[in-house]
């Protein structure tokens, strides 16, 4: 705004008299003392690297264009030490043999789903992000899982809602915690004072891309801001022990808002994904250093919060597609969990000449490429007809054995005939038309026979060192011709 004000005094100079030109001088100092105080610096919004002036690619990560301007304080680096004050500790360098290694007990969670996610719960003086869409049930999720937390004192530290606002999803949620406190603050200073009042046992910061830091004049969410905020309080993490749950917002491109450092200085990365269309979310775990990222949990959207879903194979199947074609049944894999899941699929006749191909749930390019071997391998013609995919339940599977379901569905749709209800599918198919062996196939049995399917093909020799009897009937298939003649035989 000076500046503004000086270059307006400028241009009237000439006509100014002296008392307005006294107050010109006045302005003329105030600016030059603010951009005195002021210096222009680039950030790389990829990594964080920062530079004195903008430049095309990276020195750092490599990455185009991610250079942008914050303007900065030169004395910021003394605030930054003020800031961190209240966490100044020393530390001594020790021998592997000096330092002790006892294993610490995690914190349950009171939440199947999210302690399977964490590798068994929460590990003290970690830091976990949380990302998803607007609207996902970020919020929902962390809230009703701390008020479940009986005996531990947490603090709830919102940027974004009221107190009234959390006291009416609470109402909803259903759940009464008096250990649980709640606090409005973006100012890392005075969250930083309400942590040394309280003294809490869990900290949750809802969300970081609102949190501001006075060491620095850029705006909150900026470069500069998110990564100061969570270095403070990943060192407070560190130096007190209190684990921090972090809530994070994402870009349009779908990945978490800030620079990518973000990802690198937090210890846990969770996704919590889904359609809002649809009643399901999954959270997925991206990064953790304490845990396998393979792992999923699975929730449903309800009035009145999040509801765990300890078998998604019985709600993800649908029990009425009697005499429905393009309709199968894949018994799929993420992470160590298995769920058997319906696939449907719709092939026509191209309109407009040029055909379609659409996936839900299923990666597109896989899609192709199983379509080049059904019309290669098993002589199939699908060049001149759409095809549609969707995986039911708006779930997105990323399991190699969904192959042989994907392109049986395809087929059953395109000669018009159906599958039988009661045989489920599993393997992976290759580019010359082969059914390769997928990995836990033991599990993908089980769930199968244990909702009720009296048939199931599976790739040949992926049984080999299994001694395990089943009730269901097995049938092991090396080509996709040997998997057709048998459902459609």
């Amino acid at each position: 705004m000076c500046s503004t004000l000086f270059l307006e005094f400028g241009t009237m100079q000439p006509y100014l008299n002296d008392k307005s030109t006294r107050i010109f001088s006045i302005f003329t100092s105030l600016n030059s003392y603010i951009m005195a105080k002021l210096k222009s610096v680039y950030f790389c919004s990829n990594c964080g690297y920062e530079s004195p002036k903008w430049m095309g690619r990276c020195p750092s990560c490599g990455e185009w264009s991610t250079f942008v301007e914050e303007l900065m304080r030169k004395d910021a680096a003394s605030k930054q030490e003020d800031t961190r004050s209240f966490l100044e500790g020393k530390s001594v360098p020790m021998t592997l043999r000096e330092i002790k290694a006892d294993e610490e007990p995690r914190i349950d969670m009171q939440d199947a789903e999210l302690n399977r996610v964490l590798g068994g719960g929460l590990v003290p003086a970690s830091v976990v992000l949380i990302g998803g869409e607007p609207g996902i049930g970020k919020s929902t999720l962390v809230l009703q899982t701390i008020l479940k937390l009986k005996g531990i004192r947490s603090l709830y530290v919102s940027g974004e809602e009221s107190a009234r606002q959390l006291k009416l999803r609470a109402e909803r949620i259903g759940i009464e915690n008096d250990d649980c406190l709640i606090v409005c603050e973006t100012n890392l200073d005075d969250i930083f004072k309400h942590v040394k009042q309280v003294s809490p046992q869990l900290l949750i910061i809802d969300s970081i891309q609102t949190v501001y830091s006075d060491a620095l004049e850029s705006s909150p969410g900026s470069i500069s801001q998110v990564r100061e905020c969570a270095a403070s309080l990943l060192k407070f993490a560190k130096q007190s022990g209190t684990p921090v749950l972090l809530i994070g917002h994402i870009t349009k491109e779908g990945s978490i808002a800030g620079p990518k450092i973000l990802e690198h200085i937090v210890d846990t990365v969770l996704q919590f994904e889904g359609d809002q269309h649809y009643m399901y979310r999954i959270l997925r775990s991206i990064k953790n250093r304490f845990g396998s990222t393979a792992e999923l949990g699975i929730y449903e959207m309800n009035q009145s919060g999040l509801r765990e879903v300890s078998n998604p194979s019985e709600l993800l199947l649908t029990q009425n597609h009697d005499g429905l074609s393009g309709v199968s049944i894949a018994a799929a894999i993420e992470g160590v969990r298995p769920f058997v899941i319906e696939t449907q699929s719709l092939v026509s006749t191209a309109a407009y000449g040029t055909p379609q191909r659409s996936a839900t749930g299923f990666d597109i390019r896989r899609m192709n490429m199983l379509l080049a071997v059904l019309e290669k391998r098993a002589g199939f013609k699908l060049a001149q007809k759409d095809v549609f995919l969707n995986i039911a339940g708006g779930l997105r599977v990323n399991d190699p054995g969904m192959d042989l379901s994907v392109i049986s569905a395809v087929l059953s749709s395109s000669l018009d005939m159906t599958i039988d209800r009661e045989t489920c599918l599993c393997g992976e198919v290759g580019l010359s038309g082969e059914i390769r062996p997928v990995n836990r196939i033991e599990q993908r049995i089980q769930e199968a026979e244990k909702l009720g399917f009296s048939r199931m093909l599976i790739p040949a020799n992926n049984l080999k060192g299994i001694q395990k009897k089943t009730s269901i009937e097995l049938h092991q298939v090396k080509r996709v011709s040997d998997a057709f003649r048998l459902l459609f035989s």
